[in-house]
């Protein structure tokens, strides 16, 4: 095939490449500026702009990732506030169940101290040996042991605690004493041995005992006297109020 070139003066333009053209427009971009200021300057621009691109991307892409972390944090952040809400709820429910568990206590303190007491003492009573009297002791009242109250009453005049829980601080524990005979002098001592082992019973102290005429008959008159404690629940035995009978 022929070709004829009909300008002979104007030379074939060979194809280039995108690359190879972009590096020939930067050449003629930096035959053009003259200025040294101004190609620092655009130079800069351009580093100022590739490094907020770079920092933008990162960001995103540290964002996108932290994500799925925030709602796992809020679901936990909502399932610990109900967990909250349900323990203080429970809480209340136990304070007022402790409080009222308190009043029971109160009004029921010194209910059965007395049933306790002819318990114990029944159940150490000796062969040949029988009571004659049970009840509380017979101390003389000291006021002067009630003034040390009434001073401190008078040094704290604005204190607020409850009365209740201080008289009961204050009540001192019931002290009885037990009037028996025996025809056995070694009945009594087993019986004061027997006082002594009762969890329900301290402080067993011998009175007197003497030798006295009932009935014709010579028998040891003994007097002792004992301080009733509350014993461990190791030792208290329930039993219910009501049973049916078939």
């Amino acid at each position: 095939m022929i070709t004829v070139n009909l300008r002979p003066d104007l030379k074939r333009k060979r194809a280039r490449r995108p690359l190879q053209g972009a590096l020939e427009g930067v050449r003629g971009l930096g035959s053009r500026i003259k200025d040294p200021v101004l190609l620092v300057a655009a130079l800069s621009w351009v580093g100022v702009v590739g490094w907020l691109g770079f920092v933008y991307l990162g960001t995103a892409r540290e964002l996108s990732g932290l994500e799925p972390r925030l709602e796992q944090s809020r679901a936990e952040n909502k399932r610990f506030k109900a967990f909250l809400s349900e323990k203080r709820h429970q809480e209340t429910i136990r304070d007022s169940l402790v409080a009222q568990i308190g009043v029971i206590r109160t009004v029921d303190g010194d209910r059965y101290v007395w049933p306790h007491v002819l318990d114990e003492v029944t159940r150490a009573l000796p062969a040949y040996t029988w009571l004659v009297d049970l009840g509380p002791a017979r101390i003389a009242s000291t006021p002067a042991a009630a003034k040390p109250t009434h001073a401190a009453a008078a040094a704290h005049p604005g204190s607020t605690k409850s009365d209740s829980t201080t008289a009961t601080a204050a009540t001192p524990p019931l002290q009885f004493e037990v009037n028996g005979r025996t025809v056995d002098i070694q009945a009594y001592t087993r019986f004061l041995r027997q006082l002594e082992a009762s969890p329900w019973i301290a402080d067993v102290t011998p009175v007197s005992a003497q030798t006295v005429v009932e009935k014709e008959r010579p028998v040891t008159a003994f007097t002792i006297r004992a301080t009733f404690r509350q014993a461990d629940s190791a030792y208290i035995r329930t039993v219910p109020l009501s049973q049916s009978v078939r």
